[in-house]
């Protein structure tokens, strides 16, 4: 299901946003405003589970393109978002082993679309992104995956950590990429796979990677030792790719 993008502002036009079914991504809430709209405002964020910041009447003024905002700013997501259980029910349809990429730290929204743009093309089941620490589906993310984000499904999770595991019991194994990680050329990347990516800065967060049942790296041969998270999704997606369709190891 499709969304228009929205930035929408003012009390009234959150709430009617969140009543009518949209789909909020965030909420922004000028500190110390707690009169009665504002609290309607938290309670249907709670309800949709949307991540509510609270920032400065300032950083509202930055944010607002109609200079009304009466205090709330809420962003509304371009598209609609999927259910791990999809994925899973897509590969099961494809008669294939489920070949998931889980996001953690990744905010860039150039970035998330070129992973969405690489899920697609390298055959993945579906993208999984954490509900804090991550671009949402905005239209900018929409543009970088060059349509992609048309065909693939993206989910949106309270916990990366617990989703992984949930997953490990359906059968998946994950691998994190990460530069202390064996090299991946080493490791048997077939079957069921989740494939977790990390930002460049911050990498892939301490608890997600106790979660992963190996830690793999891409080999660095020039005078900078990182790429960015949508070239190593790729590197990693192909690797995967070959492995699945018989190469020699």
């Amino acid at each position: 299901m499709r969304y228009e993008e929205f930035t929408i502002e003012g009390r009234n036009a959150v709430i009617e946003a969140f009543r009518s079914g949209k789909t909020i991504d965030k909420v922004f809430i000028q500190d110390g405003c707690q009169d009665g709209p504002i609290a309607t405002v938290k309670r249907e964020a709670k309800k949709q589970d949307t991540v509510v910041r609270f920032v400065s009447r300032e950083r509202l003024d930055q944010m607002s393109e109609t200079g009304k905002h009466q205090g709330v700013i809420a962003y509304a997501a371009a598209y609609g978002y999927a259910e791990v259980e999809d994925m899973l029910k897509l590969a099961e349809e494809k008669g294939e082993p489920p070949f998931l990429l889980l996001l953690d730290n990744v905010e860039d929204p150039h970035n998330l679309g070129a992973v969405i743009r690489t899920a697609n093309v390298a055959g993945a089941h579906g993208v999984i992104i954490p509900k804090n620490r991550a671009a949402g589906l905005t239209a900018a993310v929409a543009r970088a995956s060059a349509g992609a984000l048309n065909y693939t499904l993206v989910a949106k999770v309270t916990n990366l950590a617990k989703t992984i595991e949930d997953l490990k019991k359906r059968g998946l194994w994950f691998v994190c990429a990460d530069m202390d990680g064996a090299q991946m050329y080493q490791l048997d990347l077939k079957g069921p796979i989740g494939l977790v990516i990390g930002s460049e800065g911050n990498g892939v967060g301490r608890l997600v990677k106790e979660k992963c049942d190996f830690v793999a790296s891409i080999p660095m041969k020039g005078d900078i030792d990182s790429l960015n998270a949508s070239v190593a999704a790729g590197v990693f997606a192909y690797e995967i790719v070959r492995q699945r369709l018989g190469g020699i190891k």
